[in-house]
């Protein structure tokens, strides 16, 4: 129930020993502030990780080749190795049941025109699963699909900015473009989180794409996504077997790392998690040791203070005044102190985050900021700090008999 009496009491105890109470502020005010710039920096370093593979899926494997620095099996150094359809094929076959997309990619560099304007771009030759790998956003009409595939139509999916650039307001879905030379029929228009150089890029199908440039069945990578139920162990697993079977298969060296590699993601989101928790512990470590020598500091404070009371609290108890009412009145007060230091100390912190976020980036530090849960813990912790804070010393005072604490000096 509330009894303003007693809030009254409180607020005149704090006015009547400004310094006091401000110091007692202080203390906790500066471990929240520590704690929330560290938890601030803490989450803007993760921000910087996931940003880094906002274009691409989660669940992403990448098969790449090059040549060989190994000998093998009679076969000599500097061997180019070339993926092929079979080699496509092989992966969906032999893994199909680890697999939820799969795609090819053919890189090549175009010179796409529309009328009087002209440009050079990248072209990537892909499987409709290209989608869901790389995260495209379909903004106008659809992405390749099978029977593009099938039909080797020359149809092509462009970005946002290529679409800008050689059609700028004007409509360009079902606009038929020249490709080096070959007319292409405009099918989408796309946009991608990855930024300009991603909304710079144009898609076409994989077979179009072998048969226009050397009639042939070459690819120049494999992208996989795994089965997203798998486990990060089992992912890793799964793609160190793939690995170890297309070496296999293309006769490369099992230590050639130079022929063959499989960029895993659940590699890279191991490690960045293993990274992030260590980080995290260690935020939780400082932070939680600075609040504790806040605590402490006000605790001191309040004995003091209650020791300069104790005359007071010996009248009380000897009108009447039950050792709970002492006790509720110091925890009370401490807890109100606890709780606007906390407070001012949270709010600065999450000012300075915001104020010093943009200049941060160059450390590899997106946006720091402080998450609600993060907030809500700190006020639970806040109050529970302030609860310690006043009982111990307040349930020591409320114990003294009154003749003793008339006594005291």
């Amino acid at each position: 129930m509330f009894d303003l009496d007693r809030w009254r009491e409180i607020f005149q105890s704090i006015n009547k020993n400004r310094l006091r109470s401000v110091m007692s502020g202080f203390t906790v005010a500066f471990a929240i502030l520590l704690f929330t710039l560290l938890f601030g920096i803490v989450s803007g370093l993760s921000n910087s990780f996931k940003g880094a593979f906002v274009d691409d899926a989660q669940n992403s494997m990448f098969v790449r080749v090059w040549k060989t620095s190994k000998p093998y099996k009679g076969l000599q150094t500097g061997r180019r190795i070339q993926l092929k359809n079979k080699d496509f094929n092989y992966v969906k076959d032999e893994y199909e049941d680890k697999i939820q997309h799969l795609t090819a990619r053919i890189y090549k560099s175009v010179s796409i025109s529309y009328k009087n304007k002209s440009d050079n771009y990248r072209l990537r030759a892909v499987h409709p699963d290209h989608q869901f790998l790389e995260k495209t956003i379909m903004d106008e009409g659809r992405y390749i699909n099978e029977r593009d595939i099938k039909e080797r139509a020359k149809v092509l999916v462009i970005g946002r900015l290529v679409k800008q650039d050689l059609f700028g307001e004007k409509p360009a879905l079902g606009k038929r473009v020249n490709v080096s030379g070959i007319s292409y029929k405009i099918i989408g228009i796309f946009s991608d989180d990855g930024g300009d150089n991603e909304e710079r890029q144009t898609y076409m199908p994989v077979t179009t794409a072998q048969m226009i440039y050397g009639n042939n069945d070459h690819i120049s990578q494999i992208n996989i996504g795994y089965d997203p139920k798998l486990s990060l162990d089992q992912a890793i697993a799964f793609g160190n077997k793939m690995e170890r079977d297309l070496r296999k298969k293309l006769g490369i060296h099992p230590d050639d790392q130079s022929a063959l590699s499989v960029r895993n993601m659940a590699e890279a989101n191991k490690g960045i998690g293993t990274f992030m928790l260590a980080l995290y512990f260690i935020v939780i470590f400082v932070g939680s040791g600075t609040l504790i020598a806040g605590i402490i500091g006000i605790s001191n404070i309040m004995i003091f203070v209650i020791k300069e009371r104790t005359k007071e609290f010996g009248i009380r108890k000897a009108l009447g005044a039950k050792p709970s009412s002492i006790i509720g009145m110091v925890v009370q007060e401490s807890v109100l102190i606890t709780t606007i230091a906390g407070y001012l100390g949270l709010s600065l912190g999450t000012y300075i985050l915001s104020l010093i976020g943009d200049s941060l980036e160059k450390y590899f530090i997106k946006d720091p900021s402080v998450s609600p849960g993060i907030v809500i813990g700190a006020t639970i912790v806040l109050i529970l700090s302030g609860l310690i804070a006043g009982y111990v010393p307040a349930k020591r005072a409320a114990g003294i008999k009154p003749i003793v604490a008339l006594r005291a000096d």
